[in-house]
């Protein structure tokens, strides 16, 4: 089998190469750069070449360096700081997988290759229609599958994912024993392009400041100033400068640069139960039939290892889809991704965008 190995640098990935020539298998190694130019915004890139290419001597894998910097930034970067400019909240992580490392790569590279391995966790499966479905791995709190859910049903059929069986420990255990030189190398944090760069000097740059109120909402006093609603986000406790708390950012006025928090730790308004979708993306189809809805599910709305319960209906008309939670759900943030899963926590089925309330 002809097989494109996705690798980072990172222990996941130079395990992922590892199991492959343990089953027999003859990768080419790919290394995406994606990162911003200068200012340290690179990640950590000449270390991860060092290590990509030592994983290619050992192995005896062709290896290619690869950009698709002017393509992140088109379709990923500039998406992140639309969104942000907005008052909502983006995921670039998830926007790369399905545009760039799914995308751009499979146009340009993947194209020659039968599969494509990545170091994720997660897992494909058969389904009882003979579907492909994206599934979740064995290690629940390492799983990835929220940040694949975008992908379509083409990119899943291609994908491979060595390392979706295994705990994160094992991963780390076969990398020591192997003597692999990232054996013992942290995982990356945080938003890959921004490298050294803080997130909010990322913002600043392109958006800049302006001193705006920060309201509480139930009495609709001013008790403090931000420097622009596009630092802070729906749910945020951190970073507002405010005694006397905990505070959690509750609401945005983008028109009159003003947030909205509320005081404590079980206040009704950082909590809902409805999650209005925008564009629903089945990734392989539904397992379920048209006039199954509301149907039960398990759904993400931001990447924790536990999962929600609700039901997720479609309006007979508009054929708008939303969620409705079992549990009150903090910091319901538009412009966020909820992950849709099977009842069983097994199979990640798709995703859609947090709107506000319709």
């Amino acid at each position: 089998m002809n097989i494109a190995a996705l690798v980072s640098g990172g222990v996941d990935s130079a395990v992922v190469v590892h199991r492959l020539k343990e089953r027999g298998e003859d990768p080419t190694l790919f290394y995406i750069r994606i990162g911003m130019e200068g200012d340290g915004g690179d990640c950590s890139f000449e270390e991860d070449i060092e290590i990509v290419t030592w994983l290619s001597h050992k192995y005896g894998c062709r290896f290619e360096e690869v950009s698709l910097h002017k393509e992140y930034w088109e379709h990923v970067i500039e998406y992140t700081i639309d969104s942000v400019k907005r008052g909502l909240t983006p995921n670039p992580d998830m926007m790369c997988n399905k545009l760039i490392k799914f995308g751009f790569f499979e146009k340009y590279w993947g194209k020659d290759f039968d599969k494509i391995a990545t170091g994720h966790y997660a897992n494909t499966t058969i389904g009882p229609d003979n579907r492909i479905y994206l599934s979740t791995a064995a290690d629940k709190q390492k799983d990835q599958t929220y940040f694949l859910g975008q992908i379509n049903a083409l990119q899943v059929s291609k994908l491979l994912f060595p390392i979706g069986d295994l705990q994160k420990s094992e991963v780390r255990q076969i990398a020591i024993e192997t003597k692999l030189p990232n054996a013992r190398r942290r995982d990356s944090q945080g938003i890959c392009f921004l490298g050294k760069i803080n997130y909010n000097d990322f913002i600043k740059r392109y958006l800049g400041e302006k001193k705006g109120a920060i309201i509480e909402l139930e009495t609709g006093r001013k008790i403090g100033e931000h420097n622009g609603f596009w630092f802070h986000t729906i749910g945020q406790r951190k970073g507002l400068g405010l005694s006397g708390g905990p505070w959690y950012v509750t609401g945005k006025n983008t028109d009159e640069n003003i947030i909205y928090v509320s005081n404590g730790y079980e206040t009704e308004k950082q909590y809902g139960k409805v999650l209005p979708l925008d564009g629903m993306h089945f990734i392989s189809g539904t397992p379920w039939n048209e006039h199954d809805y509301p149907v039960e599910v398990a759904f993400k709305n931001r990447h924790t290892p536990e999962f929600s319960r609700g039901t997720l209906s479609r309006h007979e008309l508009t054929g708008a889809y939303s969620l409705h939670s079992e549990s009150p759900i903090q910091g319901i943030a538009p412009g966020q991704f909820a992950v849709i899963y099977d009842r069983e926590q097994r199979l990640c089925l798709g995703s859609g965008v947090i709107t506000t309330e319709r």
